[in-house]
């Protein structure tokens, strides 16, 4: 039987922050409430396309999921529960803002099946989540997770922001030692990426300096450091966790190809698929997708169909996989493809072997440190023509 990742998107927010470009507003419990009425229309006429699948982990991002009352999330799994067959040790995460959800909501949510928390910190100093733009305290933030750790969650993941406007590397050590005594078991450390379109992006000479190129990768050596002296193995670009705390979910996006069949689909406003080489993704328009479920067939949605070539798989195989410490096995390309991954990727992997951004250990080619440092520069030259 294969194996089937499941997203579910939540597009709602109590307000955008000042670095966010995701599909997400602010909405009215009308508008979420006719939101959900399609979402579980969606999950229920897209069934019968897996009937032979198993779900191994579902996801509620968003957005802010935690937004949505705790019976909402549980209909959501019901519906999933009724039409879908699910492993019974199904990782189940729902992204979380501080400050969204009480400890009685956190009771049902764990009661509803929810078994993994992702908790958006961003940063444990209250100057520079007001100048994000985010809804809560870093006070917010423990008294979250202080109650999350008594209604039973044992897996939380953490995430957080370095080489914010302004951040000295003293602040950024501070967040991550802050975070770490707290012992979740996973923890995202992203650098802050600037997107056309955002407040920030928009009013950036309203914002401190942005730490320069030379300090970003100091943050990124540094969080590396003090991370691995506290237990936790970087096993991608920007995520760490505890000895089998692994992101189950998200292994499924950079593992896809690897000798492995996990496929994806998402449910929702903008949510994207990739199934038996097929991949589409929803529209971004609310109004067509609340009226594509009033009697009309959800096929309508879908939007940017398109049929993954071997040259796209073998891309994915490469770029994807790269973005694991543990990079990509020369066999388990040979088992995908039936060809020799140095007939195909032979020139550009020696390129970067003699620069020192891979290496090959073995039977596997990863990125070295120097090469985490410019991954965009290097993952791009696998592209094929």
């Amino acid at each position: 039987m294969d194996s089937l990742g499941v997203y579910v998107h939540v597009p709602f927010c109590v307000q955008k922050c000042a670095y966010c470009d995701f599909l997400s507003a602010p909405a009215t419990r009308e508008k979420q409430q006719a939101y959900m009425k399609a979402l579980k229309k969606e999950i229920t006429c897209e069934s019968s396309s897996y009937a032979d699948y198993e779900i191994k982990t579902i996801f509620f991002g968003g957005g802010t999921p935690s937004i949505l009352k705790a019976e909402d999330i549980g209909e959501i799994l019901d519906c999933i529960r009724k039409h879908y067959r699910i492993d019974k040790d199904a990782e189940i995460t729902l992204e979380m803002n501080p400050g969204t959800a009480t400890r009685e909501k956190l009771t049902a949510l764990k009661k509803a099946g929810i078994n993994r928390l992702s908790i958006g910190l961003q940063s444990a100093d209250n100057t520079e989540l007001q100048m994000l733009g985010r809804i809560h305290t870093y006070e917010d933030f423990l008294k979250t997770y202080h109650d999350a750790r008594e209604t039973g969650f044992h897996n939380i993941n953490v995430d957080l922001m370095s080489a914010l406007p302004g951040q000295s590397m003293e602040i950024w050590i501070q967040t991550l030692e802050k975070v770490l005594a707290l012992e979740p078991e996973h923890l995202s450390a992203y650098s802050l990426i600037i997107e056309e379109g955002t407040r920030l992006f928009e009013r950036i000479n309203e914002f401190p300096p942005i730490p320069d190129e030379d300090e970003d990768r100091r943050m990124y050596q540094e969080t590396k450091r003090i991370l691995a002296e506290h237990g936790y193995q970087r096993y991608e670009i920007s995520n760490y966790a505890r000895a089998g705390r692994e992101c189950r979910h998200n292994m499924i996006y950079w593992q896809r190809g690897m000798g492995h069949t996990a496929d994806y689909v998402g449910f929702g406003l903008g949510a994207a698929s990739t199934v038996k080489n097929m991949r589409w993704k929803n529209t971004d328009d609310m109004k067509k997708y609340l009226l594509a479920f009033d009697g009309e067939k959800a096929q309508e949605i879908k939007e940017d169909i398109e049929k993954l070539s071997e040259n796209d798989c073998m891309e994915e195989f490469m770029f994807l996989g790269l973005r694991m410490m543990g990079g990509v096995s020369k066999s388990e390309f040979q088992k995908s493809f039936g060809q020799n991954m140095d007939d195909v990727y032979g020139a550009v992997i020696q390129k970067w072997i003699r620069q020192g951004m891979l290496v090959q250990q073995g039977d596997r080619i990863r990125l070295t440190d120097a090469g985490i440092d410019v991954s965009n520069v290097v993952l791009a030259d696998f592209l094929l023509d």
